[in-house]
C-alpha cells in the first residue's frame, strides 16, 4: 500500500498545483542548504525527482534512501531502520517524509543517530491548520494521496529538542487554496504577502535544526571494575549489516 500511495503522491506533484508546489519547496531547500557543507547528505524519502532536491547540496557526495524503487533512488531501504552507520553523516533532507510515515518518532530518532555532530537536518511538512485544513469543507480539494501523519511544526519542535538538537530555522509557506486547478500563477505575490502578513494560513512549514555537541566527559566511579571474562563461552554475534558512504560507491560491512 505504501508504494501504491509513493506512486499516487508522485501523480499528484505533476498536477498544476503540486507543480506549483515543488517549485516553491526547490527554493526554500536550495536557501536552506546553502550554507551546509560536509561529506555527506541523505535525503530519505521521495518527493518529487531524484534530483528535485540533491542538486542544491554543498557536500561531497548525496544519496536518497526511500522505501520504494519507484523514482530510482540510491537505496531502498526502511527509513526507521537505517542501513546507515551511525555518526557518518552531515546532512539529511526530510521532504515530507513524516507525513507519509506512520512511524515519524523512529526516523527522527535513526536520523539523530546518522548525523554527525553539528549535523544539520531540513524538515518540510504539511500545516495541520492554515488555508489548507479547510480542505474538508471544500469538495475535491485534499491532501497528495498517502499523507495521512500530518505533524504540527509545534510538535516537531518539541521533538526536535528533546533528541537536543537546536532548532536553526524556520519559515512557513505556500499560499494557495487547495483546489485542483488546470493553471495555477506561478507568481510569488500572495507567497510574500502571505509570509509577512498571514504566516497562520500557510500549507506548509520548514524546520531546520543542528545537532548539539555534548561538552560533558563521563566520568567512571571509582568503585567501578572491569568485569572478569568467563573463559569458555562464546560471545553472541550482534552484526548488522550496514551501509557506509565512500568516495566510490557504497560499501557494506558484511
Amino acid at each position: 500500500m505504501q508504494g501504491v500511495s509513493s506512486h499516487k503522491s508522485q501523480d499528484w506533484l505533476q498536477s498544476p498545483l503540486g507543480d506549483a508546489l515543488l517549485q516553491q519547496e526547490a527554493r526554500i531547500v536550495e536557501e536552506a542548504l546553502d550554507g551546509i557543507f560536509g561529506e555527506q547528505c541523505l535525503q530519505l524519502g521521495m518527493w518529487g525527482e531524484n534530483r528535485t532536491f540533491m542538486r542544491f547540496t554543498r557536500t561531497q557526495r548525496c544519496a536518497l534512501i526511500a522505501e520504494t524503487a519507484a523514482g530510482e533512488p540510491s537505496v531502498v531501504g526502511e527509513l526507521h531502520r537505517l542501513p546507515v552507520e551511525s555518526d557518518s553523516i552531515d546532512a539529511v533532507l526530510l521532504p515530507h517524509t513524516l507525513d507519509f510515515n506512520d512511524r515519524p518518532h523512529e526516523v527522527l530518532r535513526e536520523v539523530d543517530r546518522v548525523l554527525r555532530a553539528n549535523g544539520h537536518i531540513v524538515i518540510l511538512g504539511f500545516k495541520p491548520g492554515g488555508l489548507w485544513g479547510l480542505r474538508r469543507l471544500i469538495p475535491g480539494a485534499g491532501m497528495p494521496p498517502g499523507a495521512d501523519h500530518v505533524i504540527s511544526e509545534r510538535r516537531i519542535r518539541d521533538w526536535l529538542k528533546l533528541l537536543d538538537m537546536r532548532i536553526q530555522g524556520e519559515q512557513r509557506y505556500f499560499f494557495r487554496w487547495p483546489l485542483p486547478r488546470k493553471t495555477v500563477s506561478a507568481s510569488q505575490k500572495w507567497e510574500r504577502r502571505g509570509q509577512a502578513l498571514w504566516p497562520e494560513l500557510a500549507a506548509c512549514y520548514m524546520l531546520s535544526a543542528q545537532k548539539r555537541v555534548s561538552t560533558l566527559t563521563p566520568v567512571r566511579p571509582l568503585w567501578w571494575r572491569k568485569p572478569k571474562v568467563v573463559t569458555g563461552l562464546a560471545e553472541p554475534s550482534t552484526r548488522v549489516s550496514r551501509i557506509r558512504f565512500t568516495k566510490t560507491g557504497f560499501d557494506t560491512n558484511d
